[in-house]
């Protein structure tokens, strides 16, 4: 039986700690051991066979071959060539050959290493999709096989962007430049990136159709395109800024000023001539930073650290990574627009130090880089319904420095952000650069729509040393003040309980779980409950985690301490309850516990509602009674056995307190 989803979560945290999902320490995509499966055909002499991304039509998916195609596809091994290059480095067709490969892929915050067999996809014995000049190379058409994989099948992989692949094949960092609108300093930006090594891609804008139309210029529409250098030039003496770029077509170029056939180039030194002109169809071709901008819609960058953007800068950019999730009712706020449940969204508390030494005197204009980026539920790439995405930061101002917990929704009614990305869109990724001065700052991720349920990955980086920290923990100074369970009650009313309490007892004084039930449903809480009342299986909860003798049973005190704690529960549930409909919304669910004295993060919060809330979104009475009983009994519980912050218990005392309490 499958380990249970929060257990899960938490060796998934432990193992992220530890380094498991970085690039030296990848995780295996959909459990498969490379080693393992290695071994098992070594010993079988058999070749290997992807039982998980199978050589069938399931694996190249719908839409993206004809019917007729698809019925023509074999699957081929490449085993009769000589494979010139595959990575890692240690495969090959030696003697040992078993048609197993492995490759590496970052996927939401994680590296996975990602198994296949070497079956390819043909048509009368040609590759249909990647494939080399040469015709004895094999290894695109395999990484193209293992990307596939991943993405879900060859038709969901067609679905992505380049960007996307950019940042899945590298790990790096994502910058979206917007070309209608470029930064002055964009073309030395693009020359010192390209001296990092970091990928550069771009895109023309789509056409009237989704075809791929070729203009009169030669330019592709609605296509994706490499840039492969930058370079300034001296021309009729004048200086000119150039940009190379690759159709990965591997033909068709662009034919205006400074195409291969342009007389430009006889403008321009021999050394630079014979360095950059190369006059065949091949898809490379130069043009004019202001072409560039013309016609190309958008530039991506990607690269494993931004320090170009400094240029001769010694600062090193500082990376911060966390991963949330908005929950519809608890967490999912929507934008600015929506002053009521916006507060209500996964909030980052970030403190930004002041750049010191070198770095400080070369400081840029920006500062940070924040990435948001929105994870799927759904493996397969046509199937992910991107919601529209963005985040806003504001400037933490005096009064609320010394504030620990979610801000609430005052405070955003009387700031604006500071910094905030441009439009909210239904991409993977959206991305920001801003310059902000040191001091703290509290980062909101949101959707657009309240109520939508996604993870997403934050990604934070700096110039300046940072220090971030989820902030739904803690209290939050408007909320209500803290109830505890009333201990001044006079001596006469406790004493009407315990006669009740007599009514319902044994010839010990003492009341199981069933007669709970019937004091609960029948007496106490009569005309108060609204899903049928306790069940015995909450009662039976109760009785646990209030019996002091472990005997199954509750006696008279311990029988009137728990109807304090439910009075108390009951007081907090009608007056957080704002909406009058005798339940908590979600919303109303975190203003009740916080009443309760307890802090609560925005993860715990998502998991109570998961636990107790009801199909409607709502919480009753009884199982808010029930959720936050055990809540403050297993906060008590964790404060007697800790020692700080961590609790070691052996596996006797493990299963004695959770298989009763």
């Amino acid at each position: 039986m499958p380990a249970p989803g929060v257990c899960m979560n938490i060796i998934s945290e432990r193992h992220m700690k530890d380094g498991y999902g970085t690039v030296t320490n990848p995780e295996r995509f959909l459990n498969q051991d490379y080693k393992q499966l290695k071994e098992y055909c070594a010993i079988r002499r058999v070749r290997y066979i992807d039982d998980m991304f199978p050589p069938d039509r399931r694996s190249i998916g719908q839409g993206i071959l004809s019917p007729s195609d698809m019925a023509r596809v074999q699957w081929l091994r490449p085993s009769d060539f000589i494979l010139k290059q595959v990575v890692p480095m240690e495969q090959g067709f030696d003697e040992d050959y078993n048609g197993l490969f492995h490759f590496r892929f970052w996927r939401f915050g994680r590296w996975v290493d990602v198994i296949i067999d070497d079956k390819l996809p043909t048509i009368n014995g040609r590759l249909i999709f990647v494939h080399s000049k040469d015709p004895t190379e094999f290894w695109p058409a395999l990484l193209e096989k293992a990307y596939a994989k991943v993405c879900g099948s060859y038709s969901d992989m067609n679905a992505g962007t380049p960007a996307e692949a950019l940042v899945d094949f590298t790990g790096g960092v994502h910058i979206c430049i917007q070309l209608s609108d470029p930064s002055p300093n964009l073309w030395e930006m693009m020359r010192r990136a390209g001296q990092s090594k970091s990928l550069m891609g771009c895109g023309t804008p789509q056409g009237e159709t989704s075809a791929n139309t070729v203009l009169p210029n030669g330019m592709v529409q609605g296509h994706a395109y490499a840039v492969t250098g930058a370079k300034q030039m001296m021309s009729q003496g004048k200086s000119v800024n150039l940009v190379r770029l690759w159709n990965p077509w591997g033909t068709g170029e662009w034919n205006g000023d400074w195409s291969d056939k342009s007389s430009l180039w006889q403008t321009v030194s021999s050394q630079d001539r014979d360095l950059c002109l190369s006059q065949c169809d091949d898809g490379e071709f130069w043009m004019t930073m202001e072409d560039f901008c013309k016609f190309y819609s958008d530039l991506d960058i990607c690269c494993l650290c931004p320090d170009f953007l400094d240029g001769s800068s010694s600062c090193h950019w500082k990376t911060s990574f966390y991963e949330g999730r908005w929950v519809a009712g608890t967490t999912a706020g929507g934008c600015m627009n929506n002053p009521e449940s916006f507060w209500t969204n996964p909030q980052y508390r970030v403190k930004i130090d002041k750049l010191a030494g070198d770095c400080s005197e070369n400081q840029g204009e920006n500062n940070m880089l924040v990435s948001l980026m929105q994870k799927p539920d759904k493996r397969n790439r046509q199937l992910v319904q991107n919601l529209h995405i963005g985040f806003s930061v504001f400037e933490v101002t005096d009064e609320y420095k010394a504030i620990r917990g979610k801000f609430p929704a005052s405070f955003f009614g009387r700031n604006r952000p500071v910094a905030q990305s441009k439009t909210f869109v239904n991409a993977r990724e959206v991305m920001e650069l801003m310059a902000l001065t040191p001091g703290e700052y509290l980062i909101l991720p949101s959707t657009f729509n309240p109520n939508e349920t996604a993870s997403f990955i934050l990604t934070i980086l700096s110039k300046a040393e940072t220090h971030v920290h989820e902030n739904s923990g803690g209290h939050s100074h408007e909320h209500m003040e803290a109830d505890e369970p009333k201990t001044s009650e006079n001596g006469a009313d406790d004493d009407n309980k315990r006669i009740l309490f007599r009514q319902f007892s044994d010839k010990y004084e003492e009341v199981d779980a069933e007669q709970l039930q019937k004091l609960l449903n029948e007496e106490i809480l009569k005309g108060d409950l609204k899903s049928g009342g306790f069940s015995i299986d909450a009662c039976r909860s109760m009785v646990a985690l209030m019996d002091t003798s472990i005997s199954g049973k509750l006696n008279g005190e311990e029988f009137v301490g728990l109807w304090k704690r439910i009075a108390t529960y009951k007081d907090i549930f009608y007056r957080c309850d704002v909406s009058q409909t005798g339940t908590l919304s979600l919303s109303e669910l975190r203003t009740a516990i916080l009443a309760s004295g307890k802090g609560i993060s925005d993860d715990m919060l998502n998991l109570l509602a998961l636990r107790y809330g009801a199909s409607s979104g709502f919480i009753t009475l009884e199982s808010f009674i029930s959720l936050i009983l055990r809540f403050d009994c297993m906060s008590q519980i964790f404060g007697q056995l800790s020692e700080g912050m961590a609790m070691n218990l052996r596996e006797r005392e493990w299963m004695y307190l959770t298989m009763y309490t």
